[in-house]
């Protein structure tokens, strides 16, 4: 029998197959048909050209579905390092801290965990009384008031030199506990929207005494009272000129920190460089390795300084934070406000376009931000109006107050106090 026939046979049969709806036996013909070299019927190739998009359909489902698959994996894995917001916990915290949220920003604090903070403030105080034994007590006064008035400058819109050997003792004095006792509620703030991991990589520039760290260190003491923390670890890298600060933020960390009860193990790196002689070629701060980068308060009045210390930020996040890492960072709302040149109202569009633009020009985006604040106003009392208002509301710093009193003569009592913005963006 001819080719020509036996093709047109097994056409014929191919056909009658279809009709049938035997569409396994219509494969097992077509194939005979491909393997004989004759070519294909317009209905073949459209029977074929059917298979085939068949086939890359379930090729394709398949596909989606392992990817599917491998992203349940990853969230779930990702949701197994994240600290789970606790119910319980986080109803102490804002009994506690008696906050009160007064709009979608506005974050109102008058209370304190005294459990957690009478305790660090005690044994600060017992660190500075120590390291005041050491100096005689005439070298001590000339010494103190130097660096206060260096420091003190933060109060009139000045950037301090900080080039005093007591100057890190006088901050931890006069605005040590108050900078820990934001972070502490910053750390909260990311932990109750279930983003704080158990292990993460924290890179603090113009770190300071560690300042990020102890608020970090403090907010984990208060949780592990109410459930039981898994073993975390938390490498620490602090970026800051003064290498006073540093050390003096170790020596206590030393004395309190390590003494406590804690699941937490912290590794430190500490490199003392300036920010404004960074440079991309030579530094060796490691690239997307980070999960937070925390800039705290190293903001400057000076507009040319600002401008060149955010290009040298926006470097750094472009190379050491990773992909999915945040930036948090921490200004105080006058100088905010202060930077655009633009009087504080009470106006919360006005404050999310001012916040929006500070990000913008850092290059981020923004995920959310808070006013915390001790007063239930974006507009700043009078002297006396805050004065009385402190007097009747806001915690004591019970411990400190004396030791403020007796060296600066000092005549009311220290309070802790909040008046920043606490902003958290990542990378577009």
């Amino acid at each position: 029998m001819s080719n020509l026939i036996i093709n047109w046979w097994r056409s014929q049969k191919f056909k009658s197959a279809l009709q049938r709806g035997d569409t396994r036996s219509a494969v097992q013909i077509l194939q005979e048909i491909k393997k004989s070299g004759a070519n294909f019927s317009w209905l073949e190739k459209l029977f074929r050209d059917k298979l085939q998009l068949e086939r890359t359909f379930q090729e394709n489902k398949r596909d989606a579905e392992n990817l599917r698959k491998q992203l349940t994996q990853a969230k779930e894995l990702k949701s197994n390092l994240l600290l789970k917001p606790d119910t319980e916990f986080t109803k102490y915290i804002y009994k506690a801290f008696k906050l009160v949220q007064h709009d979608e920003y506005k974050l109102q604090a008058t209370g304190i965990d005294k459990r957690i903070f009478e305790d660090f403030e005690i044994r600060l105080v017992e660190y500075l009384q120590e390291e005041f034994s050491k100096i005689s007590d005439k070298q001590l006064a000339i010494k103190l008031e130097d660096a206060f008035e260096d420091i003190n400058g933060l109060k009139i819109g000045q950037d301090p030199d900080y080039r005093f050997s007591l100057t890190p003792h006088v901050y931890f004095m006069k605005y040590f506990l108050d900078n820990v006792y934001c972070l502490y509620l910053a750390w909260f703030l990311l932990y109750q929207d279930g983003l704080l991991p158990t292990k993460f990589n924290i890179l603090d520039i113009a770190a300071g005494p560690g300042t990020s760290a102890y608020g970090l260190a403090l907010f984990l003491q208060s949780c592990s009272g109410f459930f039981e923390i898994p073993q975390m670890h938390v490498s620490y890298y602090s970026l800051e000129k003064q290498d006073a600060f540093q050390y003096r933020g170790l020596q206590f960390w030393r004395r309190y920190i390590e003494s406590r009860i804690s699941p937490v193990n912290t590794y430190f790196r500490f490199v003392t460089d300036d920010i404004f002689t960074w440079n991309e070629k030579s530094n060796n701060i490691p690239k997307k390795f980070f999960d937070f980068i925390v800039i705290s308060h190293c903001f400057f009045n000076d507009t040319v300084k600002n401008q060149e210390v955010n290009k040298i930020y926006k470097q750094i996040f472009a190379q050491s934070l990773n992909n999915q890492g945040y930036v948090l960072l921490i200004v105080q709302d006058k100088k905010l406000f202060k930077i655009y040149n633009t009087q504080k109202l009470e106006d919360k569009q006005q404050e999310r376009n001012l916040v929006c633009k500070f990000v913008a020009e850092l290059e981020l985006e923004l995920v959310w931000y808070k006013y915390l604040t001790s007063t239930d106003s974006r507009v700043s009392l009078s002297a006396a109006e805050f004065a009385k208002f402190a007097r009747e509301k806001l915690p004591k710093q019970v411990y400190m107050t004396p030791i403020i009193q007796k060296y600066f003569r000092q005549k009311y009592e220290s309070k802790y106090t909040l008046d920043d913005y606490i902003i958290l963006a990542n990378k577009p």
